[in-house]
C-alpha cells in the first residue's frame, strides 16, 4: 500500500496549499450543509457533520462560514437543496476511478465528469464497476521521526486500529470507519502528529503507472478534483514518488 500511502501524503500537502487560496472553501461548505441536513447540527450527535467541521477548521475557514452552513443544512437559513452522488470510471492504463461529489444539478454533474474522462483518457463506468475494487477505511500517515513503532502501537491498538506497518519514512494506521474517531483521538491526546488523517476508499490492488502514462493520470486527478461539485477522487494508481512530488511543486 506504500503507493496510498505516498499519495495521502503528497494529497495533504496540496489540501494545504489550496486552502491557503480559499479553493477548498466552497467544497467544505457543501459537506458541512448536506451532513447538517442528514443527520442535525448537533455535532455531538453527527459524526459526518463532526467531521466536516473538522476539515473547515483545518483548512482556516472563519466560524461565521461554518455556522452558516450548518444553518443552511438544517433549514435554519435558505440554501440550496445538495444531494451527493458516486461515479465510477476508467483512466488511462486501465486505472480505476471512484468519485465523490455533493450537486444541486445531478444531470450537470453527470455531463461534466463523463466529458472530463473522455478528454483525460479515460471513460465512464456503469454503478458498481468499480467500487468494489476499493475499501472505506479510516487511514493516518504518520512521520517515523515523529515517534517509535512500539509506542505507536500501544497509542492506536486500545482505540482500535486494525493494522499497522511501516514504509521507507512513514507509518500507516487503518481502522474501521467507525472507529475513526477514537484513534485520531488516541493519536492527538498522545501528541502524534499526522501527516494525513481521513476516511478514505483504499484500493485492494493497485495498477503501477509510470513516466507519461503517470502524469497524464495526474493530470486527470487534477481536473476532476477542480470540479466544484466533485468532493473526493479515488483511484487505484501507483505512481512513483518523484513524479507524485512534481506534480505537487507544479500546482503550488
Amino acid at each position: 500500500m506504500s503507493g496510498h500511502s505516498k499519495w495521502a501524503s503528497i494529497k495533504h500537502k496540496k489540501a494545504a496549499t489550496d486552502a491557503k487560496r480559499g479553493k477548498v472553501f466552497t467544497k467544505i461548505i457543501k459537506m458541512i450543509t448536506i451532513a447538517a441536513r442528514n443527520g442535525g447540527g448537533n455535532v455531538d450527535t453527527n459524526p459526518a457533520l463532526r467531521l466536516a467541521i473538522q476539515k473547515a477548521k483545518e483548512a482556516n475557514m472563519p466560524q461565521n462560514n461554518i455556522d452558516r452552513a450548518v444553518k443552511k443544512g438544517t433549514g435554519e437559513l435558505p440554501g440550496v437543496s445538495y444531494e451527493s452522488v458516486t461515479y465510477e470510471g476508467y483512466g488511462p492504463n486501465g486505472v480505476a476511478f471512484f468519485i465523490e461529489g455533493v450537486t444541486d444539478n445531478k444531470n450537470r454533474m453527470t455531463a461534466e465528469i463523463r466529458n472530463i474522462l473522455s478528454k483525460g483518457g479515460g471513460n465512464m463506468a456503469s454503478a458498481g464497476a468499480v467500487n468494489w475494487l476499493f475499501e472505506k477505511k479510516g487511514f493516518f500517515v504518520i512521520d517515523k521521526s515523529k515517534i517509535g513503532e512500539d509506542k505507536l502501537m500501544a497509542v492506536i491498538l486500545d482505540a482500535g486500529a486494525e493494522d499497522l506497518s511501516g514504509e521507507e519514512e512513514t507509518y500507516e494506521v487503518r481502522c474501521q470507519p467507525s472507529d475513526y474517531e477514537k484513534v485520531k483521538q488516541a493519536l492527538d491526546e498522545n501528541g502524534v502528529a499526522c501527516e494525513s488523517a481521513e476516511l478514505t476508499m483504499i484500493p485492494k490492488s493497485t495498477v503501477k503507472v509510470e513516466g507519461d502514462s503517470a502524469k497524464q493520470v495526474l493530470r486527470l486527478v487534477e481536473q476532476l478534483e477542480d470540479n466544484d461539485d466533485v468532493q473526493n477522487v479515488y483511484a487505484n494508481f501507483d505512481i512513483p514518488e518523484d513524479i507524485l512530488k512534481e506534480d505537487l511543486e507544479q500546482n503550488s
